[in-house]
């Protein structure tokens, strides 16, 4: 073995990974290649290829094969190497591990455990060959397209909006698989959630509310036949009784917008809608009870509910699922003035409800409360509600998994069964008397929108003040203050605004169309 070492390699090791060179095949061609590999299993000494890093590998006469076995220890799951001008069409090579080959669905983990293998290693791939800027990459399916995609534009994705120096544009492209319909849908799914990142990440003074429902509207043109965009002013929000809404966005004066999307992808338009409505806080400054000012800038992204939501529009439209959603986004900053909420004020919302606001930090509910009670005018299939509502949330659960309230086992169910395809969990929470009890015992009015128990279960309060404005038997309500943003938790995503959970919202709205 030593001489073909000699003969063929030379490498140097970096950032953890070692980086080949094959003398014998230079290449200048700009173009890139992620190939996967699995680890070896008990029963088996040797690493397996996947099935193109197979026919990869017959083609250079089993040199691939050769490198991998010379080069180093076997690579790892989410590890990779970096292979150059070994393949005539291709300037680099990246092997990335895809870990073991019988990982599936794992039941305490709540996942498919193949298909995160496969977004975290192309996703690495894909990175690698970005920083040697290379603007073409080939992806191996890895055995799941959809997953691969997934990975490979969720990856690169990176917010550089504002900055001078941008990293590499990459352009992404399926190798040696004929599942084109999958990999088309893992770049469409990946896309939606990107598209929420962008809109999370974005500085409040450039996302306002009325720019919020613009880019939503932009957005949604190409399907301009299936999807009715309303832009609702205040004066509507006025007529329509929503005191609740509109409390919280006297403080600012960037006017409040009620955004409202209609995709009708059903051939029936009869057909009672699935109704997604998204918390759509652009700027959350606390208000009167104000936040503290460190971390304040990630309030930017408090409108996250409304991100996920019309963004999983966004990618039903762009999917053509047959089924009619509606989205509802109510939009609004929230900052303290002489005209903003005041601790210990009391306010009516659109059913009738009084609330007697005791922080006005808690105004996410507010608003949701008021659009909760326009939802129930479309007799909808099933209501879900998202929104960055709890820090109590972040508390209990983390960055794991979006927290689920819900009166329904069966939307539950749903739910849960999307989110073990996407990797992007759901955990069901309690939605006991016990909490609703904390709500209801107000001194000043119906409601009060604090637990009286300050912060005990507040992520638990908060589900329970909704609930008293839900009426439809099939509501389920997402807490995704935890999922918010994202350190190095999720491998496939880089630091910062996730997205989290578009694409268990869409993946839940593509089960349901095949039911209806």
């Amino acid at each position: 073995m030593l001489p073909f070492r000699k003969a063929l390699l030379s490498g140097v090791r970096t950032n953890n990974y070692r980086s080949f060179s094959l003398s014998r095949n230079k290449c200048d061609a700009k173009k890139g290649l992620v190939l996967g590999v699995y680890e070896k299993e008990k029963e088996s000494n040797d690493f397996h290829l996947t099935e193109a890093a197979e026919v990869f590998d017959r083609s250079l006469s089993g040199s691939l094969r050769q490198l991998l076995s010379v080069s180093g220890p076997a690579v790892k799951k989410g590890k990779s190497r970096v292979f150059y001008g070994i393949h005539k069409d291709f300037s680099s090579l990246v092997v990335v591990g895809l870990g073991k080959r019988s990982a599936g669905v794992c039941s305490q983990e709540n996942w498919d455990g193949s298909k995160e293998n496969i977004r975290a290693a192309v996703a690495v791939g894909c990175r690698q060959l970005q920083d040697l800027e290379i603007p073409v990459v080939e992806v191996d399916p890895c055995g799941d397209a959809q997953a691969a995609a997934e990975g490979a534009v969720l990856g690169l994705f990176e917010y550089d909006e504002f900055k001078q120096k941008k990293k590499t544009l990459v352009t992404t492209q399926l190798h040696g698989s004929t599942d084109a319909a999958a990999w088309e849908r893992g770049v469409i799914y990946a896309e939606g959630q990107n598209l929420a990142r962008y809109l999370m990440e974005a500085p409040a003074n450039y996302i306002t509310p009325t720019c919020f429902s613009e880019t939503i509207q932009q957005r949604l043109k190409p399907w301009a036949d299936k999807v009715t965009v309303h832009i609702r002013p205040k004066s509507w929000i006025e007529n329509h009784q929503m005191g609740a809404f509109l409390s919280v966005s006297r403080g600012s004066d960037e006017p409040p917008v009620f955004l409202e999307l209609h995709y009708n992808g059903s051939s029936s338009a009869s057909q009672p809608p699935l109704v997604l409505v998204g918390k759509g806080i652009t700027f959350d400054s606390g208000g009167i009870s104000l936040k503290p000012s460190s971390g304040m800038d990630a309030m930017r992204a408090d409108m996250g509910g409304a991100a996920t939501v019309c963004a999983a529009i966004v990618t039903a439209a762009a999917l053509k699922l047959p089924l009619n959603i509606v989205g509802l986004a109510p939009l609004c900053e929230n900052m303290p003035s002489g005209k903003a909420n005041k601790p210990g004020d009391v306010v009516r919302a659109k059913n009738g409800k009084t609330i007697q606001i005791d922080n006005t930090d808690a105004e996410g509910r507010l608003i949701l409360a008021d659009s909760l009670c326009y939802a129930h005018g479309f007799n909808p299939k099933a209501i879900v509600n998202a929104a960055t509502l709890t820090g109590a949330m972040d508390v209990a659960l983390g960055s794991a998994a979006t927290g689920v309230f819900t009166n329904s086992d069966w939307l539950w169910e749903e739910l849960h069964k999307a989110s073990i395809v996407t990797g992007d969990r759901v955990w069901r929470m309690p939605l006991f008397q016990h909490f609703t009890r904390q709500v209801t015992e107000s001194q000043l009015a119906d409601l009060n929108n604090i637990g009286k128990y300050s912060r005990s279960g507040g992520a638990c309060t908060a589900a329970a003040f909704l609930r008293e404005f839900v009426t439809a038997p099939h509501w389920a309500h997402l807490d995704i203050a935890g999922v918010m943003s994202n350190k190095d938790e999720v491998p496939y995503l880089r630091k910062g605004m996730s997205g989290r959970p578009t694409r268990t919202l869409v993946e839940f709205a593509a089960r349901l169309s095949k039911e209806v």
